[in-house]
């Protein structure tokens, strides 16, 4: 039976969902002038063979009880009724809660679940856990910003306005004449944004950019990370060694007199110190361009050309997310910012400096004049936390001290962890270590819509809705659009929403009201939409009652053009509008961290050695980065994130003379393979990807052929059986899985199909 079109949002983009039998029919909202193809990965994701249909509890947690537990990942699952599923999850969270208290219950739900505003997994699960349990022990960060987001305020203040409120992609179109873009601008990544995105303009403004004469330059060991219309230039520098170029740049500046020293003055603190460690006034090694080429394979007399071309020009510096997920991620964040400042660009139009720049739909956008209310998520009743990229640090070393942003910590002994709307076995590294931290649990309790590998290693797996199974209302603070998310299927077999799910179990654990407030979802829907209402009526703007809005579908709000707010009224008046930073500055010098004294993260920004390096076993940097087909692992079954794939395996790239020297042609199966696992990949012979180097994407669901290897081989192609589970540093402890290294070879052994999609055992 054909349904009538509805309106409906997701992270990559708003639409018009028509069901057909199983298939969908997409049409993207009209008023986006290019939409994201991700859109196709909702065509047949509604009956796939891999959605949860029924309440599962793994046999070895039914049989034996809670515990910790070799078999999880490799064990049976046996079907029981929505009753029996939420008494046994009530009860083992009132045992673990009575017995550790909210210490023992950690409240994980890391990711991006859907675009619905009231529906937002994480929202619900902590809303659950604090309003029935008095708190959970909480994840901070996040895995794409971790070093960033802890670094930022110390140095120049919060990252959301440096960010989301940096500088526009309007004004760069308008005035920039450099965009030195660190980790590039991949349009890929531009296309999602949390809450959802209705109009995709990063494409148009970099054409309109380019056509007015801006210089794009993409520092990446990857062509693609700079889309054709912005007719940019490709400096590929070896992996992970931008901090090293960005010294030899200042070097050239500072010895040729280019620097500003008046803004220097003026705006920042520190800059004699960044000189002192630059000529080696420290310790005796002078960083200039011969020592940087050395490290970065460029020469230097194309640092020196590179330096001598930007003062006098109005010139942007972004650093990408990518840059910062790795081995002492927070220097080359932090040296972008001295760069910027040394040639006194912060707080010119279209100049100056911004973080993660087309990482997100969010950035580079205005804001709008109010944004939608969020669920209220109550009072968590204790402060225990953890970087979220150190879950498998805390559940192999219960007790041990640890450091983070000036705090000594310790991590908590936890014996239950309670999953929605989020896999932890796409987002971290090392999975084989991953597999034996959650092995040391009580249980794990997982939300889910499909068979991901983190509902293959939980103990309770209750089937969730997906968005387009509900109603909901989409949006985003940088979207002027707000969408009533109609539903466009009833829910797949058995499956219900989180908020049904909590309702329940907070009415077995005796704390309904305080969870629902009286309120169903369409209760809530209305109540934050009158909030909305509230909010605008206060700037003496009126919008349609809820009906009215339910029913066009679509809403437009007002915005402020605000981008760089901060940095403007900064420049105008340093003394009135100071940066939130303990001097009140731009810290190229930060006391703060300098008293922290770790060793790894001084007081200003340096370069480190990392620990991974290529060496003649392992002698490729593999770059782990974001898919093009999929947001993130979500619907790695879609039309379109399957047609990246080939014969149902990821594609890794390597460049063409590494391929002839390992005897590999394009479409071959290949091996990349490190001290902590194997992983196979179709390969692909390019040119876009530097010497030296091999791309594979992330968010392949993980596919070992057997479960328990400490060495796992991953027949599908997630990287993360390889990536190296330590934090960035001391200081902020984020995630280091953008680089690893490895070796290459063609695939030898015996080729079994991907089982990624079919359902465990029951």
């Amino acid at each position: 039976m054909t349904q009538k079109p509805v309106m409906h949002s997701a992270h990559w983009g708003a639409f018009h969902a028509q069901q057909a039998g199983d298939r969908l029919t997409i049409k993207p909202f009209a008023g986006d002038p290019d939409p994201s193809p991700l859109l196709q990965n909702f065509h047949t994701a509604l009956n796939h063979p891999a959605r949860v249909s029924r309440p599962m509890v793994r046999r070895g947690w039914l049989e034996d009880g809670p515990g910790p537990d070799q078999r999880r990942g490799n064990d049976e699952y046996v079907a029981v009724s929505w009753e029996q599923a939420c008494e046994l999850v009530a009860r083992e969270l009132k045992r673990v809660g009575d017995t550790h208290g909210p210490e023992g219950i950690f409240g994980g739900s890391y990711g991006w679940s859907s675009a619905g505003r009231f529906h937002h997994a994480q929202s619900q699960v902590h809303r659950f856990l604090n309003t029935t349990l008095g708190g959970y022990v909480r994840s901070v960060n996040s895995y794409s910003s971790g070093s960033a987001s802890v670094l930022l305020p110390h140095i120049v203040g919060d990252m959301n306005e440096i960010a989301r409120r940096g500088v526009s992609w309007e004004e760069i179109a308008q005035h920039s004449e450099i965009v030195i873009a660190f980790g590039g601008l991949a349009l890929k990544n531009s296309q999602v944004a949390s809450g959802g995105l209705s109009e995709h303009t990063e494409r148009g403004f970099m054409q309109q950019a380019a056509q007015r004469g801006t210089r794009f330059i993409s520092v990446s060991p990857l062509k693609s990370d700079l889309p054709a219309e912005a007719k940019g230039e490709w400096l590929a520098l070896r992996p992970g060694t931008d901090a090293a170029f960005i010294l030899g740049v200042l070097s050239v500046l500072i010895d040729e007199q280019l620097t500003d020293e008046a803004f220097l003055s003026r705006y920042t603190v520190g800059w004699p110190e960044m000189v002192a460690y630059i000529r080696g006034e420290e310790d005796g090694t002078q960083r200039d361009a011969a020592w940087a080429a050395e490290i970065c394979g460029v020469s230097a007399a194309f640092i020196t050309d590179f330096a001598r071309q930007l003062p006098g020009k109005r010139v942007l510096v972004t650093v990408a997310h990518a840059l910062q997920r790795s081995e002492h991620g927070e220097q080359p964040v932090w040296l972008g910012l001295v760069l910027a400042a040394a040639l006194g660009q912060p707080g010119l139009p279209g100049g100056g400096y911004t973080y993660a720049l087309g990482a997100l739909g969010h950035y580079g956008k205005h804001h709008n004049l109010v944004s939608f209310p969020a669920l209220p998520q109550g009072k968590n009743g204790i402060d225990r936390l953890i970087p979220v990229a150190r879950i498998s640090d805390m559940l192999l070393n219960p007790g041990k001290p640890f450091d983070y942003n000036g705090r000594r910590l310790t991590y908590p002994h936890i014996r239950l962890a309670y999953w929605a709307g989020g896999n932890p076995f796409h987002h971290h590294q090392d999975l084989a270590r991953l597999r034996q931290a959650f092995c040391q649990l009580d249980t794990l309790i997982v939300h889910e819509i499909a068979w991901t590998a983190s509902a293959r290693h939980a103990d309770i797996v209750l089937p969730a809705t997906m968005t387009l199974e509900r109603e909901d209302v989409g949006g985003a603070p940088t979207d002027r659009h707000l969408f009533a998310m109609q539903p466009v299927a009833q829910p797949h077999g058995e499956a219900k929403d989180d908020y049904t799910i909590f309702t329940e179990l907070a009415r077995l654990l005796g704390s309904e009201e305080a969870f629902t407030e009286g309120r169903d979802t369409r209760g809530w829907l209305e109540h934050h939409y009158a909030q909305l209402q509230q909010k605008l009526a206060m700037h003496q703007v009126e919008i349609p009652d809820f009906e009215q809005f339910w029913q066009q579908g679509v809403l437009e709000l007002p915005q402020l053009k605000d981008g760089g707010r901060m940095m403007n009224a900064f420049r105008a008046d340093p003394e009135a509008s100071p940066l939130p930073t303990p001097s009140g500055k731009i810290e190229i010098y930060s006391a703060t961290i300098a008293s922290f004294d770790y060793e790894n993260c001084p007081g200003h920004p340096v370069w480190r050695e990392p620990q991974q390096k290529p060496d003649a076993d392992h002698p490729f940097w593999l770059i782990a980065n974001q898919p093009a087909t999929r947001l993130h692992s979500q619907l790695d079954f879609g039309d379109y994130s399957l047609s990246g794939k080939r014969d149902g395996r990821e594609v890794c790239s390597l460049n063409p003379d590494n391929a002839a020297s390992l005897g590999i042609n394009d479409g071959e199966i290949i091996e990349l393979y490190n001290p902590r696992g194997h992983v196979l990949a179709s390969a692909r012979v390019t040119d876009s990807v530097m010497p030296g180097v091999v791309q594979l994407p992330t968010g392949a669901w993980y596919d070992p052929v057997d479960p328990t290897a400490l060495r796992p081989l991953c027949r599908h192609g997630n990287p993360n059986v390889l990536t190296l589970d330590i934090g960035t540093s001391s200081l902020t402890q984020g995630c280091s899985g953008q680089i690893t290294v490895v070796q290459v070879r063609k695939y030898a052994g015996e080729l079994t199909p991907v089982q990624a999609f079919i359902p465990p055992q029951g």
